[in-house]
């Protein structure tokens, strides 16, 4: 079966926000390439994703120049770049179009924000028929705010609040939710060693 490695929203508009320095995963760029190497090494297709919200003023406005790749993420020849105006990056692009083309059965999730646009993606792949493997160490999210919370606050006033979720309370809800029922839950080193078993098994043999 075909495999998919998807890059959802890793990109420059969420460094521009105050709440990056609350980011669980400072390292995501690492993480993410240690998986595209994995996906290039196994001859799968890498999918790269970004967030657009054309008209908005916001760091996800392309006009502000801040809608495209982090540094240190640079696609091949071959690898489509996605762009989407939806949380999931099914509703508005031609993801599954461009995944059913390449015989593609499994996708493998990775990216910013772990319980938005990467868990949203993941529900509906897999309502889709994909088979999904989130790979939790290689997304990042904020702490979230309660729900009743005064809009604008400062990062220090979300912190200090004891009702604010903290970020791995929240990825914690988002494996629990996935797992057994949308996705598989793996880690960047346990893909790494997945992909490398075959590998190895064949200069052996």
């Amino acid at each position: 079966m075909s495999r998919a490695f998807l890059v959802i929203d890793v990109q420059e508009s969420f460094r521009q926000r105050p709440s990056w320095r609350t980011i669980s995963n400072p390292a995501i760029v690492d993480r993410v390439n240690q998986l595209v190497d994995t996906a290039r090494a196994g001859a799968d297709l890498v999918v790269w994703i970004l967030h657009s919200e054309p008209g908005s003023g916001t760091v996800f406005d392309p006009a502000t120049g801040h809608v495209r790749l982090m540094d240190g993420l640079v696609p091949r020849d071959g690898e489509p770049t996605i762009t989407k105006t939806s949380h999931n990056a099914f509703t508005t692009t031609n993801l599954q179009q461009v995944l059913t083309a390449r015989g593609v059965g499994e996708v493998v999730i990775s990216g910013i924000r772990t319980e938005q646009c990467c868990e949203t993606t993941a529900r509906v792949a897999s309502d889709l028929g994909f088979d999904v493997t989130f790979v939790t160490d290689a997304t990042a999210t904020n702490p979230i705010e309660h729900r009743d919370a005064p809009a604008g606050r400062t990062v220090e006033e979300i912190l200090a609040d004891p009702r604010t979720l903290p970020a791995d309370e929240v990825i914690a809800r988002t494996e629990y939710a996935l797992a057994g029922r949308f996705a598989t839950i793996r880690t960047v080193a346990q893909l790494m060693v997945t992909t490398a078993e075959p590998v190895a098994a064949s200069v052996g043999g």
